[in-house]
């Protein structure tokens, strides 16, 4: 039975797993809390992929004190072997009695054996302590697992009248230093960073991670594992020498399929470009669906869309946008600058209502997301 004290630890437990925000992907942020006699003595957090599991941190740090003990989890122990051996294993070996969980993990790989394990071995389990607060930790991971395809944000930025920049393509900078250290630290917790060779051609965007600008305490962590960089150019218009193709992270270079064997990309032998070819539409587009559950099997977990009006447009129409995020600054840049999305919708009816999920002031601009009603 869930008592108050057991949202108290697993509300702690829920702190914990956010301190592995931006490093623990592909894996999902987990935080422990271990109480013995309504005293904490373990807390420990999972902090990057192939390191111990958030179970394993909390029991070294309790030692001797865990028998008799309960265990807080923000997600469901393992009970398999991976990297790491299975913690639902961990936790009855060092003698806890109870265990409550916020969710269970989604993994078909786990999903219930973890908790199985612990039953069958006497455990006692709560599970559903705070889980939609825990579940607002891994969309991606969940989204992946349920869905076969990764979480995905697009991040717009506009001025006052709707705009996103002047009608000859001039758009630095419409937000402010604080606007722009939010999408740093958006860019860090993602798994991929998405653009389309429109962008790349236009303003030759880097899309990494900057240190000046992200301000987290553990930047040097989040530097070295910088979000791959999907670049889908179904004409193989680039050439390779462009900013983004930068050796400092993971390139997925998207392509037709036709074009993908006889790419002449300079950097496609580099051992961190992967070139994939997908089917084009009778338009010359991708078919997001597919392009999506490819990133997917490479375990992209949580994928931020940086680009233009059209490819904005496209995840919108298309029904394959998750959270919307838009930057208001306090500008207007006319009616001859640039539209936020290219939406061709001609009737009320074709409109799509959105929810508005928080809000709030970054400097002078105003950051808004939103979900897409009835998702």
């Amino acid at each position: 039975m869930m008592s108050v004290l057991d949202t108290k630890f697993m509300a702690l437990a829920i702190q914990l797993a956010r301190k592995g925000l931006y490093t623990t992907r592909p894996n999902p942020r987990v935080g422990c809390v271990i109480v013995n006699n309504g005293a904490i003595v373990g807390q420990g957090f999972h902090y990057r992929a192939g390191e111990a599991h958030a179970e394993v941190n909390a029991l070294a740090e309790a030692a001797e004190q865990t028998k008799g003990a309960t265990s807080y989890v923000t997600l469901e122990p393992c009970s398999h072997y991976g990297r790491t051996p299975p913690c639902a294993k961990a936790l009855i070996e060092a003698g806890i009695v109870r265990v409550v969980v916020a969710m269970q993990d989604p993994n078909p790989a786990v999903a219930g054996r973890g908790l199985t394990m612990l039953r069958d071995a006497g455990v006692e389990v709560v599970s559903g302590v705070l889980e939609q607060q825990a579940r607002a930790l891994n969309p991606g991971f969940i989204n992946r697992m349920n869905q076969g395809l990764p979480f995905v944000r697009v991040k717009l930025a506009m001025s006052v009248d709707g705009r996103t920049a002047m009608a000859s393509g001039e758009s630095k900078w419409i937000t402010g230093p604080e606007a722009r250290a939010d999408v740093q630290r958006l860019r860090a917790r993602s798994c991929a960073i998405l653009t389309a060779a429109g962008t790349v051609l236009a303003d030759n965007p880097a899309l990494n991670v900057r240190a000046g600008q992200c301000k987290l305490e553990n930047i040097d962590d989040v530097l070295a594992l910088q979000p791959a960089r999907v670049v889908i150019d179904p004409k193989a218009q680039l050439t390779g020498n462009e900013a983004v193709f930068d050796a400092n992270a993971c390139i997925i270079y998207v392509t037709d399929e036709k074009l993908a064997e006889r790419c002449t990309l300079s950097t496609a032998t580099l051992c961190n470009t992967e070139t994939v070819g997908l089917p084009v539409n009778d338009h010359g587009h991708f078919q997001l669906d597919a392009l999506l559950a490819s990133l997917a099997r490479r375990d992209i977990n949580e994928v931020l869309v940086e680009a233009g009006a059209s490819l904005a447009g496209s995840f919108i129409q298309q029904g394959y946008v998750d959270e919307l995020l838009v930057y208001m600054a306090p500008k207007l840049l006319g009616s001859n600058a640039r539209a936020l999305a290219v939406l061709p919708y001609d009737t009320m009816a074709q409109s799509r209502p959105l929810a508005l999920i928080d809000q709030r002031m970054l400097g002078d601009d105003i950051k808004f997301t939103y979900r897409f009603e009835g998702l």
